[in-house]
């Protein structure tokens, strides 16, 4: 049968592909395979730090301080001999300084490495020491150098004498492995939910194999990109996390998407597999296109923060949407055209092929379109007193309290501050002109926020490097003060760093960026819904509706994370703020996840817009059709994210509960309530295309002749 002219570029797409399944299926296992081949180096090469604002002032005293001062920056290692009944001058408690020297100095990683000294390293009572291991590599090298050195010093003869690492390095060393671990679990506890979920949605075990397809290959093709990205620059170990978790949400989204789509094309009718695939690309396949341009638009934003963290975070996710994207629309088409009337084999009883249209959600739309205002203000008031709090939201850099309690890092940072006060784990670094030591000196005995100040040491140049302790908790807000006070009140030349600086200085970065991207996103997400479905009113609604779930979701964050709230239940230890980098990057990735199901939904209604002229049809036809995926794959993601919610250190916990009800809120109260409502009581002006804007935007059309 020739194909319809009235197709568009991706329905063509779709029946080449239908037409090609050998040449398509061997493309992609070419990727897979050469890709995939580089995927189990990538966990090992990933970098555990990055978490620094580029540029910054904290950032150049670092680099300064392993340049000139045999590495003794904030990446330099340090290691807590402790003892409840010995003291430094016991043979045992030296003994294991020794045997700890030498398993830091055996480490082509590390300078040198400074003993404990008395009167600044050893505490009064003689039970805690200190011992200091300058960096030779960078911030990322010294974290795994910790991953190794804290196994070996596991290893050393106890006698009574507790050996621990701790410092920047050691801490992000733990919380990485914490973190892998708890994402392991995590994974474990969710594919089973998830493929029980599927198996009802898709009705077949066939259907249900294939969003597993999508995600299999867009990991592995992922990793390995990641890997190969890891040989030009440092990527974080979180972007495979990420990646992980957006490879399985998408493949189902898209999944469920294009394959309910092509049993109502094709099922009932008498196209063959190859026609039923060209309309179901030129309706579902063109939704997921914009869809998948929305994802990638929204992470796009969160490159302005200037963080390596950050951005290659939002990279890995990147990577894995595109991998999904490409094989939704390339290889999914084709096996579907294979698998014709197979796609529904080992089928459920209740199962029904061709029925695209779903009864109880257009039930469900014909009940709001009689009573829009009842149940619209429903959902307004469910939303917006759980937004209000999101007013008060407190944030701040990760404390001690994100490592496991049992963790070496978090054991030595509560036997530093026990035995030299609660800011010794966070002591601050500051790098001046050798003719200012005795200024900065006295100005920071001065400041207030500064319990003890070492004696100048000397570098290689013509600088020196002198540490402050300060009077408080490194997560303390009153250190960030302290911080900003000393770079007021310091010499022109002198820089003040440390990793507590290097954390308020990615803070105040962060601050600065977030209503950046905030703005982008939803400038960006405007625009292509305007483009996609040629109604900037409706487009509109889709954004700020958008805006409403996540500002929810936000503000049940500062319930649980900042107020305490539940903290029993989910097993965490609040913060008293949330985690600085939380607004920023899952506005995005929540905000990218919400303009999926707005995608579905309203291409959807637009089909029927364009095909009946009648706001009711439109409507009741776009929840209808798009309401059970929307249902399916948000039972899907919440069931995922939750399961993050309940395992692991604190972020993760964040994560899980911030994304997880965020979906949950926009699937139920917003995509299937909320903006069906809006399309109630907008009729047709939320069809408006003023002719300036018709002469501009393209002709974007989910439906055919």
């Amino acid at each position: 049968m020739p194909l319809s002219p009235t197709y568009g570029p991706v329905g063509r797409l779709g029946r080449w592909t239908a037409t090609h399944f050998k040449f398509v299926v061997l493309t992609w296992a070419i990727i897979t395979v050469g890709l995939g081949v580089f995927a189990p180096k990538v966990e090992h090469a990933l970098s555990g730090a990055g978490w620094e604002a580029t540029g910054s002032e904290s950032v150049q005293v670092r680099q300064t301080v392993d340049r000139e001062f045999a590495g003794l920056s904030s990446s330099a290692l340090m290691v807590v001999v402790h003892s409840t009944d010995k003291t430094a001058t016991d043979p045992a408690f030296k003994s294991v300084v020794a045997g700890a020297q030498r398993v830091l100095s055996g480490d082509a990683r590390v300078t040198e490495v400074v003993a404990p000294q008395a009167g600044q390293s050893i505490s009064r009572d003689g039970h805690t020491a200190i011992i200091r291991a300058g960096a030779a590599a960078d911030a990322n090298e010294m974290v795994r150098a910790a991953d190794d050195l804290k196994t070996e010093l596991a290893k050393l003869p106890a006698n009574g004498v507790q050996v621990s690492l701790t410092g920047a390095s050691g801490m992000w060393s733990d919380f990485n492995e914490a973190n892998k671990t708890a994402m392991m679990k995590s994974e474990l506890i969710s594919w089973p939910v998830t493929l029980g979920i599927l198996l009802l949605a898709f009705g077949s075990l066939v259907a249900a194999g294939l969003p597993l397809m999508l995600t299999i290959l867009g990991l592995a093709a992922s990793a390995g990109s990641l890997y190969l990205g890891t040989q030009v620059l440092d990527i974080s170990i979180w972007a495979m996390n990420f990646a992980l978790m957006f490879a399985l949400a998408l493949g189902i989204d898209y999944a469920l998407f294009v394959v309910m789509r092509f049993r109502g094309a094709f099922f009932g009718s008498k196209r063959s597999a190859a026609d039923a695939v060209a309309e179901t690309m030129d309706t579902a396949g063109k939704a997921v296109l914009f869809s998948g341009l929305t994802v990638l638009i929204s992470l796009s934003a969160v490159l302005l923060v200037p963080s390596p963290a950050f951005r290659s975070m939002a990279l890995g996710i990147m990577l894995s949407v595109l991998f999904i994207l490409a094989a939704t629309l390339t290889l999914l088409p084709a096996v579907l055209a294979k698998l014709g009337p197979r796609v529904d084999k080992l089928a459920l009883p209740w199962a029904h092929s061709g029925e695209h249209r779903s009864r109880r959600f257009a039930a469900w739309a014909e009940r709001l379109w009689r009573r829009p205002l009842a149940y619209g203000a429903v959902a307004v008031t469910a939303l917006v007193p759980l937004a209000i709090p999101v007013f008060g939201l407190q944030t701040g850099m990760p404390s001690i309290k994100v490592v496991p309690e049992q963790d070496g890092s978090r054991v030595a940072y509560d036997q530093v501050q026990d035995a030299f006060g609660p800011g010794a784990p966070g002591a601050l670094q500051i790098v001046a002109p050798s003719q200012d030591a005795s200024r900065v000196t006295a100005i920071a005995k001065a400041d207030p926020g500064i319990a003890q100040v070492m004696p100048a040491m000397p570098g290689r140049a013509q600088n020196v490097m002198v540490q402050v302790v300060p009077a408080q908790d490194p997560s303390d807000k009153a250190v960030g003060a302290t911080i900003d006070r000393l770079r007021g009140d310091l010499p022109a030349g002198a820089l003040v760093g440390g990793s507590v600086a290097e954390n308020h200085d990615l803070e105040q970065a962060l601050s600065a960026k977030t209503p950046l991207v905030i703005g982008v996103v939803l400038t960006l997400g405007f625009l292509l819904l305007l483009v996609a479905l040629q109604a900037p009113i409706l487009a509109a609604v889709g954004v700020l509706t958008n805006l409403l779930a996540v500002g929810a979701a936000f503000g049940v964050a500062r319930l649980i994370f900042q107020e305490g709230h539940l903290a029993g239940l989910l097993a965490l230890e609040p913060q008293g703020f949330l985690n600085a980098w939380a607004p920023v990057f899952f506005f995005a990735m929540v905000f990218a996840i919400s303009m999926d199901y707005t995608v579905f939904l309203l291409s959807s209604a637009k089909e029927h817009w364009d095909r009946s002229h009648n706001p009711r049809e439109a409507m009741v036809g776009g929840v209808a059709h798009s309401g059970r995926v929307v249902f399916a794959a948000a039972a899907v993601m919440v069931a995922v994210f939750f399961t993050f919610a309940l395992s692991g250190p604190l972020p993760p916990k964040e994560m899980g509960v911030i994304l997880g009800i965020a979906v949950l809120l926009d699937a139920a109260l917003v995509r299937l309530l909320l903006v069906p409502v809006a399309l109630r009581l907008l009729g047709k002006w939320a069809w408006w295309l003023p002719k300036p804007l018709d002469r501009i935007l393209p002709d974007v059309r989910f439906g055919h002749a």
